[in-house]
């Protein structure tokens, strides 16, 4: 039986909207990456990110749903992203995002150069930042983990990092906090740019149920996204706290995936399920360390049983989440329409 990865209240799906009409030019992933200002992986070790020889598409224009949850939430739009597999790029939907206290969001960019283009990723700036300093390349990371038991159940570890002093890098060492309920740590890392490496300083966020409005990415066709009148609106919202379940991490690319990554070769493209990831020398994945916290106390056994899950589903594609909304829509016995809902070409 198919595992659905996106809402209802009584299916594992994690679709939380009624089905829509969709145009025969756009389609609706139940994969692929999730927005960066929404969530990222923190990454130890700064780099360049991939080049792609194909440019990417003009940005399009997309509409903010109607529906705004309330609070201080702000939208932030949406940009392409290159899918490796189908070797096209891809939409990713914009979202509802409850700004994280004294942050501000600096969104990323495509860049050409002459190998090609490469996506230099956004941030969240702190506020209070006057003066954007472009540094050195830090070295390689020394973190090695925890050097000693947490102080109680309730201490989460934060990972050491090199900082700038004066005229040179010095390491931080990493040190334990107390975990606080309905939020997430975020460590210290640097963002690359070809100017020079940006550091960002740790900061409390929102757990990501109260983060916002994440929407699915879609894949669209040239044929519709170049017509002058174009204008996309997001519909189709993705239940974070069913979809964590199904993180993936991409170091190189800064950005986390959600779905269907399952399979082995995914592992050998540099995606990993958020556990791997998480362990390793590669970064810190603050959404897992706080599943980690918050699950202890109920479920001691819960990381092992995240690992078992993850390679039963390795080995039986069947469990896996469907890749689209359209299968998601045929698996449950429901006909795919066509009709256009999603979007506005008027």
């Amino acid at each position: 039986m198919l595992m659905l990865l996106l809402a209802c209240a009584l299916s594992s799906t994690l679709w939380a909207q009624d089905d829509l009409g969709l145009d025969n030019e756009v389609e609706i992933m139940g994969r692929g990456p999730i927005h960066e200002a929404f969530a990222a992986p923190v990454v130890f070790d700064p780099e360049p990110g991939l080049f792609v020889y194909s440019p990417p598409p003009e940005s399009i224009e997309e509409m903010p749903p109607d529906e705004r949850p309330e609070g201080n939430f702000v939208w932030i739009g949406g940009y392409w992203s290159w899918d490796d597999e189908d070797g096209d790029y891809l939409w990713v939907s914009g979202i509802w995002r409850d700004v994280p206290p004294g942050r501000q969001w600096v969104p990323g960019y495509w860049r050409q150069s002459p190998k090609g283009y490469q996506w230099i990723s956004g941030y969240w700036m702190a506020t209070a930042s006057n003066v954007v300093e472009y540094l050195p390349l830090p070295p390689a990371s020394i973190e090695v983990g925890p050097s000693s038991e947490p102080p109680t159940p309730g201490h989460t570890w934060i990972p050491g990092c090199w900082v700038w002093h004066e005229t040179r890098y010095v390491w931080r060492p990493g040190y334990w906090i107390v975990y606080q309920p309905d939020w997430v740590w975020v460590p210290a890392s640097y963002v690359w740019t070809p100017g020079g490496c940006l550091f960002v300083d740790g900061y409390w966020d929102y757990a990501p149920v109260r983060r916002g409005v994440l929407f699915a990415p879609v894949r669209m066709s040239r044929v519709v996204y170049s017509q002058p009148a174009f204008v996309y609106s997001p519909h189709v919202v993705i239940d974070v706290d069913l979809a964590v379940g199904h993180f993936f991490a991409r170091p190189r690319v800064r950005h986390y995936y959600f779905g269907d990554y399952y399979a082995r070769e995914y592992v050998a493209a540099g995606i990993y399920p958020s556990f791997a990831f998480h362990y390793s020398r590669y970064g810190y994945d603050p959404i897992y360390a706080r599943e980690v916290i918050v699950h202890r106390a109920v479920d001691p056994g819960w990381d092992l049983s995240i690992r078992a899950d993850f390679f039963q589903r390795r080995e039986k594609v069947e469990l896996r989440p469907v890749r689209t909304y359209d299968t998601r829509r045929t698996a449950v016995g429901q006909p795919v329409i066509q009709s256009h809902t999603v979007i506005s070409l008027a």
